[in-house]
């Protein structure tokens, strides 16, 4: 989610770069982990079955306004090993801009496959011919996360970085009328964030038609979830919980991601993707 607790720079390029970044990040930081509703046993997702496969595909277009403004993408780019443990590698990135205000982002993502604990966590940001580059290694035993080569910090014990957040609730049962807190975010200093499930509601994108239940989070950030804000997420309302559609208001006016492309492997179940060790 880059740093929620960065301010806005002081220049209005700044300030509208500070808000596209908000995108990426906002979108995959819009899910974080338990609160108001503490999850259940029953509602805990089971380790081997996960409403993705590899090879999941999704693609965004971007408008500010009316305007034509850049695209996104989010997929699972498969299964891999990291420290000895199986994970699943996710991967979102974003490019777009207005004139010279361009951002070219990419975030991925190594998510521990039988425990949906977040191991590893990489950032690459371009924006307005800036680079930057972050890599968290983060450590669920011992509740720790090392930022590129600099001491370790605090986590929390169940930790999720911004992409695996997002995948993360999809696993979820989601109930019209009720919020949820999640305090599972790595860098605790962000945490909590809360999710109010509004409504159901039938949504038409560029790439189809689809039923979806419609979320808005909250985020203490300032950020596109500020609260204060308004911004709404659609999901598709079935098993797979793909994001469909966003809607924020901003300062400057609206911001919306429209699903345009879509690739769906089926899904593995739960015995052949967690298979019994011998």
């Amino acid at each position: 989610m880059g740093d929620p607790r960065q301010p806005p720079t002081g220049s209005r390029a700044g300030h509208v770069t500070h808000r596209w970044r908000r995108v990426a990040a906002g979108i995959l930081a819009s899910v974080m982990a338990a609160g108001h509703n503490p999850i259940s046993a029953q509602e805990r997702p089971r380790t081997g079955a996960v409403p993705w496969a590899a090879g999941e595909y999704l693609e965004y277009s971007l408008k500010v306004g009316p305007i034509p403004a850049g695209s996104g993408r989010m997929q699972v780019v498969g299964r891999d090993t990291l420290r000895g443990r199986p994970v699943w590698r996710f991967r979102f990135d974003f490019s777009g801009g207005m004139g010279f205000l361009r951002v070219d982002d990419a975030y991925d993502s190594w998510l521990d496959a039988e425990t949906l604990r977040s191991l590893k966590f990489e950032q690459r940001l371009s924006e307005l011919g800036k680079y930057r580059h972050r890599v968290y290694q983060i450590f669920p035993d011992r509740a720790k996360y090392q930022l590129n080569n600099e001491s370790e910090r605090e986590s929390v014990a169940d930790p999720l970085d911004d992409a695996s957040f997002f995948f993360f609730l999809r696993t979820i049962p989601l109930e019209v009328g009720k919020s949820y807190d999640f305090n599972r975010y790595f860098d605790n200093r962000a945490n909590p964030v809360t999710i109010r499930v509004l409504r159901r509601d039938t949504v038409e994108v560029p790439a189809g038609r689809f039923p979806a239940i419609v979320l808005q989070p909250m985020i203490k950030t300032n950020g596109i979830f500020a609260e204060g804000g308004h911004a709404e997420l659609w999901l598709s309302d079935d098993e797979r919980r793909i994001l469909i559609q966003m809607k924020s208001k901003l300062p400057f006016g609206s911001l919306n991601l429209y699903l345009r492309k879509l690739t769906l492997p089926p899904l593995v179940p739960a015995d052949a993707a967690h298979p019994t060790r011998k």
